[in-house]
């Protein structure tokens, strides 16, 4: 059963990748502007920036989640910052970033997780890794909502001419309903990128951007499906389906 789940999810991320371009590699032109820069690291970081999926009550000492999920990113195909750092200026309008993501509790109300993505070639070929530390200060009961604090990172992989890492703190509370959990909170980004390319010379670029989120995990015995939106910069849309002991 558990596999077929994961099969279904599998296609389904697949099915939603469109496959018009090809081989789309981030590739700065000469024109491309120190603005520009700025402009496309508010975007692609906040693109890249760790999702975690997770509402704030502890996995417990015991707890493990392993699961994949995908996570749908708008961004502003047409503007000069995108057109003039991709090979042949074939944006997509829609990034999909189908990820493997775990997580693992352990005492005191800490869980820790790692994630790892890979962008189809077809998209803008580049991939990502990520972590997370969470604390539930309150790790919640019947009648109370566990409230919890998490540092991220993530690191942008497989692209030559870009350099580029995410870190963010947040704070979340959720209270479960019975087999649903719903969850909201609000956090800090900070983003830095360093361009590498022999086309260009421009100086490292940082941003600090606010966000908020809010989204549910649904059990069915063993499997968790959870769907989240986040927005600041951009709107991010993601879901996953994990097993969960």
């Amino acid at each position: 059963m558990y596999r077929l789940v994961y099969t279904l999810v599998f296609l389904l991320v697949c099915l939603l990748i469109p496959h018009q371009a090809l081989a789309t590699q981030i590739q700065f032109s000469s024109s491309f502007t120190q603005s520009d820069f700025k402009h496309l690291l508010k975007e692609a970081g906040d693109a890249l920036a760790y999702t975690p999926l997770a509402p704030a009550e502890p996995l417990g000492i015991l707890g493990f989640d392993l699961g994949v999920e995908a996570t749908l990113v708008n961004i502003s195909q047409n503007q000069s910052y995108w057109k003039d750092a991709v090979e042949n200026a074939d944006v997509p309008s829609v990034l999909v970033f189908p990820k493997i993501h775990a997580q693992k509790g352990l005492p005191f109300g800490v869980d820790v997780g790692l994630s790892y993505a890979k962008v189809p070639s077809s998209l803008i070929d580049l991939g990502l890794i990520g972590a997370e530390v969470k604390w539930a200060v309150l790790k919640g009961g019947i009648a109370s909502p566990a409230v919890a604090i998490r540092g991220t990172y993530t690191q942008l992989l497989g692209v030559d001419e870009l350099a580029l890492q995410t870190y963010g703190v947040d704070a979340s509370i959720s209270k479960g309903i019975a087999f649903i959990t719903p969850y909201a909170g609000v956090g800090q980004t900070w983003f830095s990128a360093r361009e590498k390319s022999s086309a260009i010379s421009l100086d490292q670029e940082r941003v600090t951007l606010t966000k908020g989120f809010v989204g549910a995990k649904v059990t069915v015995f063993l499997v968790n499906f959870v769907g989240e939106v986040e927005w600041s910069e951009i709107m991010r849309y993601s879901l996953r389906a994990n097993i969960g002991f």
